[in-house]
C-alpha cells in the first residue's frame, strides 16, 4: 500500500484498508456508511481502485458520494 493511502485517515481512525478489507460484507457496508466527508471517500475509491478494483464496492462507494453531496448542498 503506498504511503499516501496509509496516511489517510479519518478522524475516527481507518484508514481505507481498514474500511474495505474485514472479514465480511456487513463490516464493509458499516465502514463505507460511516464515510462523512469526501477526502475519505476518494481515499477509499483510491485504494479499492488500487486493489481490488470490486463493482459492487465502488458502487457503494459512489451511493455514499451521491449522499454526501447532497447533505452538503
Amino acid at each position: 500500500m503506498s504511503d499516501s493511502l496509509n496516511a489517510s485517515v479519518e478522524s475516527d481512525g481507518l484508514t481505507p484498508e481498514q474500511r474495505l478489507e474485514p472479514p465480511n460484507t456487513r463490516l464493509i457496508n458499516a465502514g463505507i456508511a460511516t464515510i462523512h466527508d469526501m477526502e475519505t471517500l476518494r481515499a477509499c475509491v483510491a485504494y479499492e481502485n488500487a486493489n481490488q478494483q470490486r463493482v459492487q464496492i465502488l458502487r457503494r462507494l459512489e451511493r455514499r458520494a451521491e449522499k454526501i453531496r447532497s447533505q452538503e448542498g
